[in-house]
């Protein structure tokens, strides 16, 4: 977590854990939102922990690998959703005949749409 940030904001940091996670921990924890995380003590660090613990969030590597594995087994039963991940294309509808050049990598494949380096003549 960041030190110079809010520990409301700063426990955001961690993958899994959004705002209103956040703020869910820090009331169970009794810990004022307002405190910065380098003014945290071990104890209330302890308390964080705890809450995390106890409300069995998965967060960070695990949620990552739960994920990853969700994905894997979409592709094994073949599901469109599978096939789409595989293919590296959207995945939730958006269309592909534009707007889709984040997913691809940018990739320009017709002929008049890619850009000219700076150094050719204009």
């Amino acid at each position: 977590m960041p030190h110079n940030k809010r520990v409301e904001i700063g426990l955001t940091y961690l993958f899994g854990i959004g705002l209103t996670r956040s703020q869910e921990i820090l009331k169970e924890a009794g810990i004022d939102s307002n405190t910065r995380c380098k003014d945290l003590t071990l104890e209330d660090e302890q308390k964080i922990k705890e809450c995390i613990d106890k409300k069995m969030y998965i967060i960070e590597g695990d949620l990552k690998r739960e994920i990853i594995g969700n994905i894997k087994r979409m592709k094994d039963i073949g599901a469109y959703r599978g096939t789409r991940h595989a293919r590296r294309l959207p995945v939730r509808g958006q269309r592909t005949k534009t707007n889709t050049r984040t997913v691809r990598g940018n990739v320009r494949r017709t002929m008049g749409s890619g850009r000219k380096k700076s150094s050719d003549k204009t």
